[in-house]
């Protein structure tokens, strides 16, 4: 990306929306013939990102390209989502590498969609060193790897530490019950007029938070056979109490607010306008909000999620740098030597990581920003005192989640039909948001079914 002034919007869709640059192949990748390079198109951040971030990046770009003088980066604007993905990426509009959620990552496995990285993955030596939990989200039934795990993170609640002192509530201690941030939210509201609490509802965000109430409350929503099918659970105590939860923020307490359509962009947008006082989403969030939806970080707080029950734990997820199947052997090399160089060795090598900590510092892009680690907790604490001088996020505001996560084993998503289940449970959300008399018992039978129909597919 050799500046912001060269990014075309090239679609937007419902979800995903993929921005290319002026003189990019249609056909993506391959040498470039005036050149001689090899042209590789990489995904950046999604449609909206401040100036700053694309500063950043085009430093980050001269860096990669002094050190790989035949490889030009073509920067594209891209953002995951769940329903148009797949149409994106048989169309051929994708990046030639991007990444894609753990959740995505078996279905695209199942249907032949990423690249086999085995041979290199093994090369640079990275197999033994990821945690094999995480490893395996890009492991195939044949035993190769697909893809390179590049962050993780636990689910967390976030919230607004203004709207948090203008209800009277210490900022500094946030909720550690679900009762409590019932109790919370109810302030913030009665308080502000804001929404105490939101949660996302649509275009799969809905099922999946769904999915990590349950979790919080020690339910699950399916189980894993171990041979490719799954039984679903998704009719048990701890999915109702969430729907209960949110049925009396709506209905009894006033305190959810009007919007119940909202997803995974449109909530980080309520949230970092100051008109949402708590959501759940990932612990990586924060670098988004600033970036993408101009938060303010003094206003920003997070913490662990409440945990109630047997078996209770954060749900947790993580993405993969990823490359489709179709594009050249050239190409290819040319991926894998960015996806080492731009998102692995970071977490590996200290001048790495201090040469990405210093760019992004420099352009005023988050750095320090709360992760869970893809390789060990040890190493991950100690980059964090490789980049110490140029953490720039407010982690003071954050000891909540960063002092307590460690306390809570995180809980891995199902993994069967993930997005489709999704999908049928925003419908059931919506519902109990929409309709005050919900029957939430026939909701849940219902959806039970449906998502074993799925299946078993």
């Amino acid at each position: 990306m050799k500046s912001p002034a060269r990014v075309l919007l090239a679609g937007v869709a419902t979800l995903a929306t993929v921005g290319a640059l002026v003189g990019c192949s249609a056909a993506g990748g391959g040498s470039d013939d005036s050149s001689g390079k090899t042209e590789l198109r990489v995904a950046t951040f999604p449609p909206g990102a401040d100036e700053a971030a694309y500063e950043a990046f085009a430093e980050q770009e001269k860096q990669f390209e002094d050190k790989h003088p035949d490889i030009d980066i073509i920067g594209v604007e891209y953002e995951w989502e769940g329903p148009t993905f797949a149409v994106q990426l048989a169309g051929g509009s994708l990046p030639d590498v991007f990444t894609v959620p753990f959740t995505d990552a078996k279905t695209l496995l199942e249907n032949d969609q990423l690249m086999d990285v085995t041979e290199e993955m093994e090369d640079l030596g990275y197999t033994d060193s990821f945690n094999p939990i995480i490893l395996d989200a890009v492991t195939g039934d044949d035993g190769h790897y697909y893809g390179f795990p590049r962050q993780a993170y636990a689910n967390a609640l976030s919230y607004n530490r203004q709207l948090f002192e203008e209800a009277g509530l210490d900022p500094d201690s946030p909720p550690t019950t679900w009762d409590e941030v019932r109790e919370y939210a109810q302030q913030i509201t009665d308080a502000t007029g804001k929404a105490g609490y939101s949660q996302m509802a649509a275009n799969n965000t809905g099922g999946w938070q769904l999915t990590v109430g349950t979790a919080a409350r020690g339910g699950r929503t399916q189980i894993d056979n171990g041979d490719g099918t799954a039984e679903s659970t998704i009719d048990n105590d701890a999915t109702k109490e969430v729907l209960q939860f949110l049925h009396d923020l709506k209905w009894e307490d006033g305190s959810f607010g009007s919007k119940v359509d909202l997803d995974w962009g449109t909530i980080n947008q309520e949230f970092a306008a100051g008109n949402v006082g708590m959501y759940t989403t990932g612990s990586d969030i924060y670098t988004a909000l600033v970036r993408d939806f101009g938060l303010d970080p003094d206003v920003y707080g997070i913490t662990v999620l409440p945990l109630e029950g047997e078996d209770a734990g954060p749900l947790g997820g993580g993405d993969i740098a990823v490359m489709s199947p179709t594009i050249d052997d050239e190409t290819k090399a040319a991926g894998v030597e960015w996806i080492d160089w731009y998102y692995m060795q970071k977490l590996l090598n200290e001048d790495a990581a201090v040469a990405d900590a210093k760019a992004l510092s420099e352009s005023d892009q988050a750095v320090g920003t709360p992760l869970l680690p893809v390789l060990s907790r040890e190493l991950y604490d100690e980059s964090l005192t490789w980049i110490e001088p140029y953490i720039n996020v407010p982690r003071e505001q954050m000891t909540p989640f960063t002092d307590n996560i460690w306390d809570q084993t995180p809980v891995g998503e199902a993994k069967v039909k993930t997005q489709e289940v999704y999908a049928l449970l925003d419908e059931v959300v919506q519902t109990v948001l929409t309709d005050e008399n919900a029957d939430i018992d026939a909701l849940l039978a219902q959806a039970q079914t449906d998502a074993q129909a799925l299946l078993d597919e």
